[in-house]
């Protein structure tokens, strides 16, 4: 029996190679974009659903919560966020771009997942946050992405409260780190490609379907430090 996935951001880059390993594996795929008009890769995934949702838009999310009403997933993948600011030193931010990055990276992400959870499958279901080892706050790394950094340490750490608050559940939720790929916010420089990256992401949510708890590793399986 296939499972079904749903996919939020997904015209491009991780997204859409997440959108693609899942086709190639028998999923049926719901994907998200913000701009119907920017989704060519997406569409040319064969059988791949596409619905828009702006994430930081409460009334689309409202809508779309609506459109897929009655359906259950296997795998919610929330895959949209933002690189912010490109000077990311705390005096020199406005407070309207902290507060964009944070909202979109951290709180948007949950909110999300909160309309949702209900909707992903209660036995082997997978709630997965697209995560960061910059996320990590023993790792003083990257001081040019210091508020990005700090965004994905708050979206873990929401992640975190949420969790608690499912209560006694077999939902697994992961905390991903996709690598340094090859993206548009990776650069050309990364190390991964997407098709790399991605298989090695789907790799994971196949291993700890089930298993139930939060976990934050990379898309090799290997834990990272909070």
């Amino acid at each position: 029996m296939s499972k079904n996935a749903l996919i939020i951001g997904a015209s491009r880059g991780l997204g859409l190679g997440l959108v693609q390993r899942l086709q190639e594996d028998g999923w049926n795929v719901t994907a998200t974009v913000r701009n119907l008009h920017a989704a060519d890769a997406l569409r040319a995934v064969p059988g791949v659903r596409i619905e828009k949702l702006d994430m930081d838009d409460a009334g689309q999310l409202a809508a779309l919560s609506q459109t897929l009403k009655g359906e259950t997933f296997d795998l919610l993948f929330v895959n949209a966020g933002v690189k912010g600011p490109a000077d990311q030193s705390a005096d020199k931010v406005s407070p309207e771009d902290i507060g964009a990055l944070f909202y979109t990276n951290a709180v948007a992400p949950i909110r999300l997942a909160r309309h949702l959870s209900a909707q992903v499958n209660p036995k082997g279901g997978v709630i997965a946050f697209m995560s960061s080892v910059l996320g990590s706050v023993t790792i003083p790394d990257a001081a040019d992405l210091a508020l990005y950094k700090a965004s994905k340490a708050a979206l873990n750490s929401m992640t975190s409260t949420f969790v608690s608050t499912l209560g006694d559940t077999t939902l697994t939720v992961l905390s991903l780190h996709p690598g340094w790929v090859k993206t548009d916010m990776g650069g050309e420089g990364a190390d991964l490609d997407v098709e790399t990256s991605t298989r090695g992401l789907i790799d994971q949510v196949n291993a700890y379907a089930g298993k139930g708890g939060h976990h934050f590793v990379n898309y090799r399986g290997e834990t990272i430090p909070w």
